[in-house]
Protein backbone atom coordinates (compact mmCIF):
# COMPACT_ATOMS: atom_id res chain seq x y z
CA UNK A 1 0.00 0.00 0.00
CA UNK A 2 1.37 3.43 -0.93
CA UNK A 3 1.49 6.33 1.49
CA UNK A 4 -1.04 8.16 -0.70
CA UNK A 5 -3.52 5.25 -0.55
CA UNK A 6 -3.11 4.95 3.22
CA UNK A 7 -3.75 8.67 3.69
CA UNK A 8 -6.83 8.51 1.47
CA UNK A 9 -8.26 5.60 3.46
CA UNK A 10 -7.46 7.34 6.75
CA UNK A 11 -9.20 10.51 5.53
CA UNK A 12 -12.24 8.56 4.37
CA UNK A 13 -12.43 6.71 7.68
CA UNK A 14 -12.18 10.01 9.57
CA UNK A 15 -15.04 11.49 7.53
CA UNK A 16 -17.14 8.37 8.17
CA UNK A 17 -16.53 8.62 11.93
CA UNK A 18 -17.33 12.34 11.96
CA UNK A 19 -20.55 11.66 10.03
CA UNK A 20 -21.55 8.97 12.51
CA UNK A 21 -20.82 11.25 15.46
CA UNK A 22 -22.85 14.04 13.85
CA UNK A 23 -25.76 11.64 13.33
CA UNK A 24 -25.60 10.46 16.96
CA UNK A 25 -25.49 14.07 18.16
CA UNK A 26 -28.50 15.06 16.05
CA UNK A 27 -30.48 12.04 17.27
CA UNK A 28 -29.57 12.82 20.87
CA UNK A 29 -30.71 16.42 20.43
CA UNK A 30 -33.99 15.23 18.89
CA UNK A 31 -34.55 12.80 21.76
CA UNK A 32 -33.77 15.50 24.33
CA UNK A 33 -36.18 17.99 22.76
CA UNK A 34 -39.29 18.26 24.96
CA UNK A 35 -42.69 17.37 23.47
CA UNK A 36 -44.99 20.21 22.43
CA UNK A 37 -48.65 20.88 23.12
CA UNK A 38 -50.95 23.23 21.21
CA UNK A 39 -53.69 24.96 23.22
CA UNK A 40 -56.50 25.96 20.86
CA UNK A 41 -59.20 28.28 22.23
CA UNK A 42 -61.16 29.65 19.28
CA UNK A 43 -64.80 30.44 20.09
CA UNK A 44 -67.69 31.10 17.72
CA UNK A 45 -70.29 31.44 20.49
CA UNK A 46 -69.84 32.22 24.18
CA UNK A 47 -66.25 32.94 25.21
CA UNK A 48 -65.30 31.96 28.74
CA UNK A 49 -63.41 34.57 30.72
CA UNK A 50 -61.28 31.80 32.21
CA UNK A 51 -59.65 31.02 28.84
CA UNK A 52 -56.97 33.67 29.38
CA UNK A 53 -55.93 32.39 32.81
CA UNK A 54 -56.29 28.82 31.52
CA UNK A 55 -53.73 29.49 28.79
CA UNK A 56 -51.37 30.99 31.35
CA UNK A 57 -51.82 28.02 33.66
CA UNK A 58 -51.04 25.46 30.92
CA UNK A 59 -47.96 27.46 29.89
CA UNK A 60 -46.81 27.26 33.51
CA UNK A 61 -47.57 23.52 33.68
CA UNK A 62 -45.44 23.01 30.59
CA UNK A 63 -42.53 25.01 31.99
CA UNK A 64 -42.64 23.00 35.21
CA UNK A 65 -43.09 19.59 33.58
CA UNK A 66 -40.76 19.64 30.57
CA UNK A 67 -43.15 20.15 27.69
CA UNK A 68 -43.45 23.18 25.43
CA UNK A 69 -46.77 24.98 24.93
CA UNK A 70 -48.08 27.10 22.07
CA UNK A 71 -51.43 28.90 22.38
CA UNK A 72 -53.67 30.08 19.55
CA UNK A 73 -57.17 31.05 18.48
CA UNK A 74 -56.19 30.80 14.81
CA UNK A 75 -57.92 27.87 13.10
CA UNK A 76 -55.46 27.99 10.19
CA UNK A 77 -52.94 26.44 12.62
CA UNK A 78 -54.99 23.24 12.35
CA UNK A 79 -53.19 21.99 9.26
CA UNK A 80 -51.10 18.85 8.64
CA UNK A 81 -47.71 20.59 8.53
CA UNK A 82 -48.22 22.51 11.76
CA UNK A 83 -49.93 19.73 13.72
CA UNK A 84 -47.13 17.22 13.17
CA UNK A 85 -44.95 19.03 15.74
CA UNK A 86 -47.43 18.51 18.60
CA UNK A 87 -47.82 15.51 20.89
CA UNK A 88 -51.29 16.71 21.89
CA UNK A 89 -53.82 19.45 21.15
CA UNK A 90 -55.92 20.99 23.93
CA UNK A 91 -59.33 22.40 23.03
CA UNK A 92 -59.71 24.94 25.86
CA UNK A 93 -63.40 25.89 26.22
CA UNK A 94 -63.92 26.09 22.46
CA UNK A 95 -67.50 26.88 21.41
CA UNK A 96 -69.53 26.79 18.22
CA UNK A 97 -68.40 25.93 14.69
CA UNK A 98 -64.69 26.61 14.85
CA UNK A 99 -63.12 24.60 11.99
CA UNK A 100 -63.88 24.46 8.27
CA UNK A 101 -64.06 21.17 6.34
CA UNK A 102 -60.37 21.22 5.38
CA UNK A 103 -59.28 21.86 8.97
CA UNK A 104 -61.56 19.11 10.24
CA UNK A 105 -59.92 16.62 7.86
CA UNK A 106 -56.48 17.77 8.98
CA UNK A 107 -57.39 17.20 12.62
CA UNK A 108 -58.85 13.79 11.88
CA UNK A 109 -55.60 12.77 10.16
CA UNK A 110 -53.60 14.11 13.11
CA UNK A 111 -55.49 11.87 15.55
CA UNK A 112 -55.38 8.90 13.18
CA UNK A 113 -51.58 9.19 13.11
CA UNK A 114 -51.43 8.87 16.90
CA UNK A 115 -51.97 12.43 18.09
CA UNK A 116 -53.50 13.27 21.45
CA UNK A 117 -56.57 15.34 22.31
CA UNK A 118 -57.56 17.10 25.54
CA UNK A 119 -60.98 18.71 25.86
CA UNK A 120 -61.57 21.17 28.67
CA UNK A 121 -65.04 22.30 29.82
CA UNK A 122 -66.79 23.85 26.77
CA UNK A 123 -64.95 21.57 24.35
CA UNK A 124 -68.23 19.61 24.41
CA UNK A 125 -70.09 22.77 23.31
CA UNK A 126 -68.70 22.94 19.78
CA UNK A 127 -68.83 21.25 16.38
CA UNK A 128 -72.29 19.70 16.81
CA UNK A 129 -72.49 18.85 13.10
CA UNK A 130 -69.11 17.07 13.00
CA UNK A 131 -69.96 13.53 14.14
CA UNK A 132 -66.32 12.42 14.26
CA UNK A 133 -65.51 15.18 16.73
CA UNK A 134 -68.44 14.22 18.93
CA UNK A 135 -67.10 10.69 19.15
CA UNK A 136 -63.61 12.05 19.87
CA UNK A 137 -64.60 14.37 22.72
CA UNK A 138 -67.18 11.88 24.00
CA UNK A 139 -70.30 14.00 24.67
CA UNK A 140 -72.26 17.08 23.68
CA UNK A 141 -73.33 19.89 26.00
CA UNK A 142 -77.02 20.08 26.86
CA UNK A 143 -77.23 22.99 29.31
CA UNK A 144 -76.26 23.81 32.89
CA UNK A 145 -77.67 25.25 36.11
CA UNK A 146 -76.02 28.21 37.86
CA UNK A 147 -72.55 27.62 39.27
CA UNK A 148 -72.60 25.95 42.68
CA UNK A 149 -70.73 23.61 44.99
CA UNK A 150 -71.21 19.91 44.32
CA UNK A 151 -69.63 16.57 45.22
CA UNK A 152 -67.57 14.70 42.65
CA UNK A 153 -66.92 10.97 43.00
CA UNK A 154 -63.61 9.58 41.77
CA UNK A 155 -64.55 6.26 40.16
CA UNK A 156 -61.07 5.48 38.79
CA UNK A 157 -58.29 6.52 41.14
CA UNK A 158 -55.56 4.71 39.18
CA UNK A 159 -55.38 7.11 36.24
CA UNK A 160 -52.60 9.68 36.03
CA UNK A 161 -55.22 12.47 36.16
CA UNK A 162 -57.06 11.27 39.27
CA UNK A 163 -54.63 9.36 41.48
CA UNK A 164 -53.98 12.48 43.61
CA UNK A 165 -57.67 13.33 44.16
CA UNK A 166 -59.79 12.58 47.26
CA UNK A 167 -62.41 9.87 46.78
CA UNK A 168 -65.10 12.53 47.20
CA UNK A 169 -64.15 15.96 45.97
CA UNK A 170 -66.27 18.96 46.90
CA UNK A 171 -65.76 22.03 44.69
CA UNK A 172 -67.60 24.90 43.04
CA UNK A 173 -67.84 25.07 39.26
CA UNK A 174 -70.34 25.18 36.44
CA UNK A 175 -71.77 21.69 36.01
CA UNK A 176 -72.81 20.60 32.52
CA UNK A 177 -75.69 18.33 31.65
CA UNK A 178 -75.04 16.34 28.48
CA UNK A 179 -77.63 15.69 25.80
CA UNK A 180 -75.55 12.82 24.41
CA UNK A 181 -72.75 10.72 25.90
CA UNK A 182 -70.75 8.19 23.90
CA UNK A 183 -70.88 4.59 25.08
CA UNK A 184 -67.68 2.82 26.10
CA UNK A 185 -65.84 5.77 27.66
CA UNK A 186 -63.43 5.11 30.52
CA UNK A 187 -65.13 7.28 33.12
CA UNK A 188 -62.86 8.82 35.74
CA UNK A 189 -65.15 11.17 37.68
CA UNK A 190 -68.91 11.39 38.18
CA UNK A 191 -70.99 14.04 39.92
CA UNK A 192 -73.53 13.35 42.65
CA UNK A 193 -76.70 15.04 41.42
CA UNK A 194 -78.09 14.91 44.97
CA UNK A 195 -75.36 17.33 46.07
CA UNK A 196 -76.54 20.26 43.91
CA UNK A 197 -79.59 21.51 42.02
CA UNK A 198 -80.15 21.19 38.28
CA UNK A 199 -78.57 17.90 37.23
CA UNK A 200 -80.44 15.97 34.52
CA UNK A 201 -78.23 13.00 33.65
CA UNK A 202 -79.30 10.85 36.58
CA UNK A 203 -77.44 8.54 38.92
CA UNK A 204 -74.52 8.08 36.53
CA UNK A 205 -73.42 11.56 35.43
CA UNK A 206 -69.84 11.51 34.06
CA UNK A 207 -67.63 14.58 34.48
CA UNK A 208 -64.24 13.34 33.20
CA UNK A 209 -63.17 10.43 31.03
CA UNK A 210 -60.60 9.10 28.58
CA UNK A 211 -60.56 6.66 25.68
CA UNK A 212 -58.51 5.54 22.70
CA UNK A 213 -60.15 6.78 19.52
CA UNK A 214 -59.37 6.33 15.82
CA UNK A 215 -55.65 5.79 16.38
CA UNK A 216 -55.12 8.50 19.00
CA UNK A 217 -55.84 9.28 22.66
CA UNK A 218 -58.65 11.46 24.01
CA UNK A 219 -59.16 12.96 27.49
CA UNK A 220 -61.99 15.24 28.56
CA UNK A 221 -62.73 17.07 31.79
CA UNK A 222 -65.91 19.09 32.30
CA UNK A 223 -64.19 21.08 35.05
CA UNK A 224 -62.51 24.40 34.33
CA UNK A 225 -65.24 27.05 33.98
CA UNK A 226 -64.06 29.26 36.83
CA UNK A 227 -60.91 31.37 37.06
CA UNK A 228 -60.26 29.77 40.44
CA UNK A 229 -59.91 26.37 38.79
CA UNK A 230 -56.59 27.42 37.28
CA UNK A 231 -55.03 28.23 40.64
CA UNK A 232 -56.38 25.09 42.36
CA UNK A 233 -53.59 22.50 42.71
CA UNK A 234 -56.06 19.59 42.66
CA UNK A 235 -57.59 20.72 39.37
CA UNK A 236 -54.23 21.66 37.84
CA UNK A 237 -52.80 18.22 38.57
CA UNK A 238 -55.97 16.66 37.16
CA UNK A 239 -55.51 18.68 33.95
CA UNK A 240 -51.79 17.92 33.85
CA UNK A 241 -52.51 14.21 34.12
CA UNK A 242 -54.93 14.46 31.20
CA UNK A 243 -52.31 16.24 29.10
CA UNK A 244 -49.69 13.64 29.97
CA UNK A 245 -52.09 10.84 29.05
CA UNK A 246 -52.88 12.51 25.72
CA UNK A 247 -49.16 12.86 25.02
CA UNK A 248 -48.77 9.11 25.56
CA UNK A 249 -47.74 9.00 29.24
CA UNK A 250 -50.55 6.80 30.49
CA UNK A 251 -49.09 5.96 33.89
Amino acid sequence: MTISTALTRTFAWTLLCLGALLCINQNAQAMAKPPKVLVFSKTAKFRHGSIKIGNQAILKLGAENNFAVDTTTDATKINPQNLKQYAAVVFLSTTGDILNAEQEKAFERYIQKGGGFVGVHAATDCEYDWEWYGNLVGAYFGGHPHGQTATLNIVDANHISTKHLPAQWSRKDEWYNFKWIKEGLNVLITIDEKSYKGGTNGDFHPMAWYHDFDGGRSFYTELGHTDQSYTDPLFLNHLLGGIKYAMGKKK
